[in-house]
């Protein structure tokens, strides 16, 4: 058996989430080894759908823009019923709100996260590399590798996350548990080409209901890059059912574990079958052509009781599935990974408080349990199951309203207008610097930090409370945590340090309903943790006492 030298974290499968996983402990100085058990990643446009709220944290990790130049826009929805159009659907947010909606399939996901972080940082996806086992004590985790070439490699690292899918082995090996229940209906996936003249950047929503008004058909289109190609879901005909024609298993399908979850045995569907489907369901006449991947799918909602035990963790599809509903899957995985990593960089320094690590679990796992029961009533009843205000339920899709009040690791929220602790952390624009010749959102200041003290000053004595909030920040965080101010529109010129923006627009004022002088405290994952008003260096002090060890010095 062969050992190696440790590493702080050994992340276990390399999709979406544990590539975020990665590149997030490398941006913050971690060293981390990334393994997945497959040899090359797999050409599959499985999930397609791009949050706001993932733009947003990409934005931030440095990489949106490959991002952006390889999606396409999401502007809407088309909803049939019996060939007739029934709906339109807009997808529009707040201005304020710096990305819209957008599909990229997941095999181009992968291909610009895997290629950032081994850019960036210079850490490679190590594939055909399959965990084992791992025992976990006090210390560290033992974990046993199997190599390509088929010997097995002992890891000692301190923590493991395991981001593996729905077959998840760190998940089995926890022994957590994974309840829920499987639809019973078989679907197709399908790449593809039509030659429709629809409304470019919608999708397609179209139904046949019988004489009863039950849906007994259902066709659901989403663009993708190129001209009229779509990711197609349709049912499967009988004569195609996995369950019907056995044949070798998925290429990315885990030893059978009683899991009716993702792409399934069988006989891939071809294009007569999705003609077929078209034939009786496309809202216009039409011929598919260009398959480039079909397959069939099951979808089944589970969520484990936890997420971490110690010192490993679980994330995405290892932790939570759910319908595709809403395209909320891939992006709360991306969320979880995200949330984790931060706090996992300030353990591995010995700088995080004891509660901090626990805190993925409070913060998470009610996200998980709020998206895969609402994901599950709009499978089963439509987005009409949920009686929230249109702009409220586009922004919940959006992924904008998740947040953490109530969270150990964040203050309470208070009363008042505003985004409270626990909340996102907004974006505005017309923030106007010394020295830029043109306007800034506050995305911009925030981008590839990580803690971030923002102040916002009216002029009312602001040179003092400046320098000791400033002072206070840098002496809890041992330096992580940077300052940024804001300054009122009104107020007077500022000469010290930091260097200030003028809130020239008063988008920052309106947006934070910030009226006098303010500090927030913004976490690297974008959300508040404290709102200070008036500013207080002993309620600073505090607040990050819940998140520091105390005289945490970098290392």
């Amino acid at each position: 058996m062969t050992h190696t030298y440790a590493t702080d974290v050994l992340v276990v499968g390399a999709g979406p989430v544990g590539l975020t996983a990665a590149v997030e402990l490398r941006r913050h100085g971690v060293s981390c080894r990334i393994v997945d058990r497959l040899p090359a990643r797999l050409p599959f446009a499985k999930a397609v759908g791009i949050q706001p709220r993932t733009l947003e944290l990409w934005d931030r990790m440095g990489l949106v823009r490959a991002a952006l130049d390889a999606a396409v826009p999401m502007r809407g929805q088309l909803l049939y019923t019996n060939g007739t159009e029934q709906a339109r659907f807009e997808l529009a947010l707040p201005p304020e709100v710096p990305y819209g909606f957008a599909a990229l399939p997941q095999y181009e996901t992968e291909r610009i996260l895997d290629e950032f972080l081994t850019s960036r940082y210079g850490t490679e996806v190590e594939r055909g590399t399959e965990l084992v086992s791992f025992i976990q004590d006090a210390e560290g985790v033992t974990i046993v590798l199997r190599t390509p070439s088929g010997a097995q490699e002992e890891v000692r690292t301190r923590y493991l996350v395991g981001c593996d899918g729905a077959h998840s082995i760190v998940r089995k090996g926890l022994g957590l548990s994974y309840e829920g229940g499987a639809f019973p209906e078989e679907y197709m996936l399908a790449d593809v080409e039509v030659d429709w003249d629809l409304p470019h950047g919608y999708g397609v929503r179209s139904v046949h209901r019988d004489a009863s008004g039950a849906v007994d058909d259902v066709l659901v289109c989403i663009p993708l890059p190129g001209r009229a190609r779509y990711r197609m879901s349709m049912l499967v005909p009988p004569g195609l059912s996995a369950q019907a024609v056995p044949d070798a298993p998925a290429p990315d399908a885990a030893p059978s574990d009683g899991i009716a979850h993702g792409l399934q045995s069988g006989r891939a569907p071809g294009l007569a079958e999705i003609q077929a489907v078209l034939d009786r369901l496309s809202p216009r006449t039409t011929t598919a052509s260009g398959l480039r991947w079909a397959s069939v799918f099951r979808i089944s909602h589970r969520i484990v009781n936890r997420y971490a035990v110690d010192r490993v963790f679980v994330a995405g599809d290892a932790a939570h599935i759910h319908p595709p509903t809403g395209a909320q899957g891939m992006n709360t995985g991306i969320q979880d990974a995200w949330n984790l990593a931060w706090k996992l960089a300030l353990a591995i320094e010995g700088s995080a408080r004891p509660g901090l690590l626990p805190s993925y679990d409070a913060e998470r796992r009610p996200v998980g349990e709020e998206v895969v029961g609402r994901t599950v009533r709009h499978a089963e009843q439509g987005v009409q199951a949920d009686p929230e205000e249109a702009g409220t339920l586009l922004l919940r899709e959006a992924q904008l309203l998740v947040g953490y009040r109530g969270s150990p690791v964040v203050d309470p929220p208070g009363e008042g207008p505003g985004p409270r602790p626990g909340d996102r952390a907004p974006d505005c624009t017309g923030l106007t610097g010394q020295i830029e010749a043109h306007p800034l959102r506050l995305y911009d200041l925030l981008r590839d930090t990580g803690h971030v003290l923002l102040l916002y000053g009216t002029g009312e004595g602001d040179a003092r409370w400046i320098e000791e909030l400033a002072r206070t920040a840098r002496e809890a965080s041992g330096g992580r945590m940077r300052t940024c101010l804001v300054l009122a529109p009104g107020a007077p010129p500022w000469t010290g340090t930091p260097a200030a923006h003028r809130d020239t627009a008063g988008q920052f004022t309106r947006l934070y309903a910030a009226d006098r002088p303010t500090a927030f405290a913004v976490r690297p994952d974008g959300y508040l943790g404290a709102r200070i008003s008036p500013p207080d260096p002993q309620a600073l002090a505090a607040h990050l006492a819940a998140v520091f060890a105390p005289d945490a010095q970098r290392p």
